[in-house]
């Protein structure tokens, strides 16, 4: 489970990455390099800065929950295990 866990994660942070990068730093909707110009004329401008800008921020919240739920899952497995620093010496 924590490998699925992790592979997700690892998912999240690619698309995101994309997101990120499709985004025109201007704030002026999609890059044109991803067919920008053919986005803009059928959803008009607004609706796909708005698109993406909600994609961005799924993707964002998605990955923050998803870390949280691996910390918690690792936690509760390696509970019991701890050795103390003084034992080891």
């Amino acid at each position: 489970m924590l490998t699925f866990m992790t592979v997700l994660i690892a998912l999240v942070c690619v698309l995101l990455m994309g997101a990120v990068l499709i985004q025109n730093p201007k704030g002026g909707g999609v890059d044109s390099t991803f067919g920008g110009a053919a986005s803009n004329q059928m959803f008009g401008a607004a609706k796909s800065t708005d698109m993406i800008e909600k994609i961005t921020w799924g993707l964002a919240i998605a990955l923050f929950v998803l870390c949280i739920v691996t910390t918690l899952m690792v936690g509760s497995a390696g509970g019991g295990a701890e050795v103390p620093l003084q034992s080891q010496f």
